[in-house]
């Protein structure tokens, strides 16, 4: 039986929402808040992995291989002409003060 995920902390509040390019749509590809969230913090603001994994409460290694399979999919999904689709698994949780 595989081990339940660890609860994650994100600081921004994601919605379930769809890019998409103006042309049709073969496929889709699916990044999960929490991938979205370590993107945000590590490319957007800059910080080390490090500080990164704290604010969200998982180890750096978690926090890398969240990093890993966002950017794949982000990358495949520019370069295939793909919809990317945002979702928010029941392990996410924002942290107090964010979300509706």
């Amino acid at each position: 039986m595989a081990r339940p995920k660890k609860q994650r902390t994100i600081n921004i509040y994601v919605q379930e929402r769809l890019f998409a390019p103006r042309e049709g749509i073969a496929s889709t590809a699916e990044i999960k808040a929490d991938e979205l969230e370590a993107m945000r913090l590590c490319d957007r603001e800059a910080f080390y992995q490090e500080k990164a994994a704290g604010k969200m409460g998982v180890s750096r290694r978690t926090l890398e291989r969240m990093l890993d399979s966002g950017r794949k999919k982000v990358a495949d999904a520019l370069i295939m002409g793909k919809a990317i689709r945002i979702t928010r698994p029941e392990y996410v949780k924002f942290r107090k003060g964010v979300g509706p």
